[in-house]
């Protein structure tokens, strides 16, 4: 009989782990990594959030999977894999896709980056790294493409909010006022020269991600000097709390809540990222099967109009207290300050100003169908 060790799955570590925890991070399991959830000497989840809406924040997402694809056939394989159109990419830009299963629901949803002629990095979930890179693998065989794991060979680290091209200016030589959002470009970063800088996030804010080398050193000293040149900005080191109430403030999905394997694009409402349009893709027949019947739930916002905040897998509830729905995500929106939430529910149900609830503790709480995003950045000169 094997020891229980052997059976246990070994929890992982990002290269940053060991500095988490000398700032007294709060660590959680999180998809099999031993990650931030908050960090008291900043504030906790809340002065997280808000850092990151009125200033910047910083976050280790080194757990984030990468996958490579280059050679002759890359550009046809990332068509092939992948919802939205990467032919409309120039070299230096990103875009957000998802990669679907023949039923159209997801696989993961995916930022594409074309960082050369043929040579593209899909940035993939933490929670499905390991799927993802068989997946994209096994269904890109038949094309003169090489396909690379390259989920273990970055320190990934996000620096988010509105003066966080002021921060990152100061650690490097790249002029990141001629980076637009959703573009890529390179340069020396405390000092690690051909730096991958990302103008994305996971916030609903502006921002950068940069790829450093994923050794202990060197990630501890890129996230000092961030921490360091932050300072005068009131700079706030940010975990996963804060990251989850900042992106469902945006309706950002995740994976596995808004989106999953049976859920599929037209009901995640994501069908401005599929472009119909394009050459044959993966998914793309069901899709258009589903179109033309007609979605059975959509995802909404709601706003909780008596108290009481709407958890994850919570039921929604019709007026006659009938469940008709499920909660998604949920949470008190630190900036907004509301209870706020996304659910599925059923298309005459999903008009906004529509009046659903939502089961608590075996009682209907009242909500309402709002705009999404929740929250949208506002524009700065």
């Amino acid at each position: 009989m094997p020891s229980i060790e052997a059976i246990t799955p070994t929890i992982r570590k990002t290269a940053l782990n060991p500095v988490h925890r000398a700032m007294g991070a709060k660590m959680v399991e999180f998809n099999g990594w031993d990650m931030p959830v908050e960090y008291p000497s900043a504030g906790g989840i809340i002065a997280e959030h808000n850092a990151v809406r009125t200033s910047v924040g910083i976050f280790d997402v080194s757990h984030m999977g990468d996958i490579r694809l280059s050679g002759l056939d890359a550009l046809d394989a990332v068509q092939h894999i992948s919802m939205n159109d990467a032919s409309r990419l120039a070299i230096g830009q990103a875009q957000y896709s998802a990669l679907l299963y023949p039923q159209g629901t997801f696989v993961d949803d995916v930022i594409v980056h074309r960082l050369a002629e043929t040579d593209y990095l899909l940035v993939i979930n933490a929670g499905t790294r390991e799927k993802d890179f068989n997946w994209v693998r096994d269904n890109t065989r038949h094309f003169n493409c090489k396909v690379e794991n390259l989920s273990d060979e970055f320190t990934q680290i996000a620096i988010q909010g509105p003066q966080g091209v002021e921060l990152l200016q100061k650690l490097t030589d790249a002029d990141l006022s001629a980076v637009k959002f959703y573009w890529v470009t390179r340069g020396t970063v405390c000092g690690l020269k051909n730096t991958l800088i990302a103008r994305t996030g996971y916030t609903g804010e502006d921002g950068f991600e940069i790829y450093v080398p994923p050794d202990e050193s060197t990630s501890a000293m890129v996230w000092n000097k961030v921490l360091e040149a932050g300072k005068e900005l009131a700079v706030a080191p940010c975990g996963l709390g804060a990251r989850n109430t900042l992106r469902l403030e945006a309706k950002l999905p995740l994976y596995g809540h808004e989106i999953s394997d049976n859920i599929n694009v037209w009901e995640a409402g994501l069908d401005r990222f599929c472009k119909m349009e394009k050459p044959d893709f993966i998914g793309r027949a069901a899709l258009e099967k589903s179109k033309a019947e007609g979605v059975k739930r959509m995802l909404v916002g709601l706003e909780m109009i008596e108290r009481g905040i709407a958890r994850d897998g919570y039921k929604v509830l019709d007026e006659t207290g009938s469940e008709i729905g499920y909660v998604t995500s949920g949470s008190f929106a630190p900036f907004l300050k509301k209870n706020i939430a996304l659910a599925y529910v059923p298309p005459q149900f999903a008009a906004v100003g529509s009046t659903v609830k939502v089961e608590i503790r075996g009682q209907g709480v009242k909500a309402q169908v709002v705009p999404t995003p929740f929250y949208k950045r506002p524009k700065r000169t």
